[in-house]
């Protein structure tokens, strides 16, 4: 298994940012991986979204769907949401100390035009309130049309200083 994981692209956001993009994705491998590690958004209670892109563009159509349970202290919980013109990434991070998600998704499909683009992803979140709480769950792009990259941008404020993007493709 060492070296089945072969580094694509890496952002280190080291000042606040509006937008990371990662790209690179082609037809090398079938699946890719992103960890994010430290990611928070520099509103407080902010929220990190992701976006695919095409040719490098982001893809701002409404065809972004989501369902993923939700584990906390009080109960876990099952969300999903339609024809949404991005994917939720990180919500509920900000200016409060150790505020921040750790997230790993796996891509599927994205440079198959004749497929959607999908994820599944885990996360482990220290939100604004404060509370610690993990998520699973996946994404759908309903559009068939090849991928090569994704892009991630905060709601109502940046991305913060310290935060981690790697984008890797696993070894066929």
């Amino acid at each position: 298994m060492s070296g089945s994981l072969i580094k694509i692209d890496e952002e280190i956001v080291t000042s606040a940012v509006a937008s990371v993009t990662l790209g690179g994705i082609d037809s090398t491998y079938d699946v890719y991986m992103l960890r994010a590690n430290n990611v928070t958004s520099t509103t407080d209670n902010g929220s990190i979204r992701a976006r695919v892109t095409v040719s490098g563009t982001p893809d701002t159509s409404a065809n972004y769907d989501n369902a993923y349970k939700l584990l906390n202290t009080t109960a876990f919980t099952n969300q999903s949401n339609t024809n949404m013109t991005s994917w939720e990434f990180a919500g509920g991070t900000g200016t409060g100390t150790g505020e921040t998600v750790q997230n790993i998704l796996y891509l599927f499909n994205f440079n198959n035009a004749s497929e959607y683009s999908f994820t599944t992803w885990e996360n482990a979140t220290f939100n604004h309130q404060p509370q610690l709480y993990g998520a699973q769950g996946g994404n759908v792009h309903t559009v068939a049309q090849a991928c090569n990259g994704i892009q991630f941008f905060g709601d109502i404020g940046n991305i913060q200083t310290g935060s981690q993007f790697v984008l890797y493709g696993l070894k066929k």
